[in-house]
């Protein structure tokens, strides 16, 4: 309500709605799957291989006998599996987009 007010009061709101209204007709590709790709793949890419690692530590029991050193280094591989699956995303993107142009 105060926003429509100041609005109201302001000598360039032609100006504003004038611009809004040009951002609203531009029409572009959907980037959608690019910012689903970007932020939530490498999130949920991260979560599923920590819970896992965490769950199912088969790598590091070998390894390591203390419970804490057990999780770091579960952690530290989901950060791996996280940064690899990044790297593979940006390759493919790469790679699309130079089939693109």
């Amino acid at each position: 309500m105060a926003e429509q007010k100041f609005c109201q009061d302001c000598n360039q709101k032609h100006d504003c709605q004038k611009v809004y209204q040009q951002l609203g007709d531009i029409k572009g590709p959907s980037v959608v799957i690019k910012v689903l790709v970007a932020f939530l793949l490498p999130l949920v890419v991260f979560i599923v291989s920590l819970a896992v690692f965490a769950r199912h530590q088969f790598f590091v029991k070998n390894w390591c006998r203390t419970e804490e050193l057990q999780t770091v280094l579960s952690f530290l591989m989901a950060l791996l599996v996280t940064f690899v699956c990044v790297l593979i995303v940006r390759v493919v993107n790469r790679r699309i987009s130079g089939l693109e142009n």
